[in-house]
């Protein structure tokens, strides 16, 4: 089997969940168009807006309640892309059966190293 690589942009998934699950819902039946043509897909996303969304929310609300702990970036990273991956493996799943298509979908979290000294994190 053929594989093809489909990537999402984090802005093109929107700004906030609502939009994202829309996003998302709109573009499975198209990647499902793609299995059915015989390829095997794998779709990579970004995440940046998530990220910075998930960031600020959780370290504003532990700026105001000290029970709720701050939370570094790696982990707000692994958050988003683990509601993403959600995100699409729910809307993907849909489409497979409602197209009685029997395939199963995975979602992966993935680590990327970055030099830590990158002017890009300034």
């Amino acid at each position: 089997m053929k594989r093809i690589v489909i990537a999402l942009g984090g802005n093109a998934l929107g700004d906030n969940p609502k939009e994202q699950l829309a996003q998302i819902n709109q573009a499975a039946p198209a990647m499902v168009e793609i299995i059915k043509l015989g390829y095997e897909i794998i779709i990579s996303h970004g995440n940046g807006p998530q990220v910075g969304m998930l960031e600020k929310a959780i370290n504003m609300a532990a700026n105001l309640d000290s029970s709720i702990p701050h939370v570094q970036l790696p982990e707000c990273t692994a958050m988003s892309q683990g509601y993403i991956g959600y995100h699409l493996q729910n809307a993907l799943l849909r489409e497979l059966r409602k197209q009685e298509m029997v395939w199963q979908v995975a979602t992966i979290i993935t680590q990327v190293e970055v030099v830590a000294d990158d002017p890009a994190f300034k």
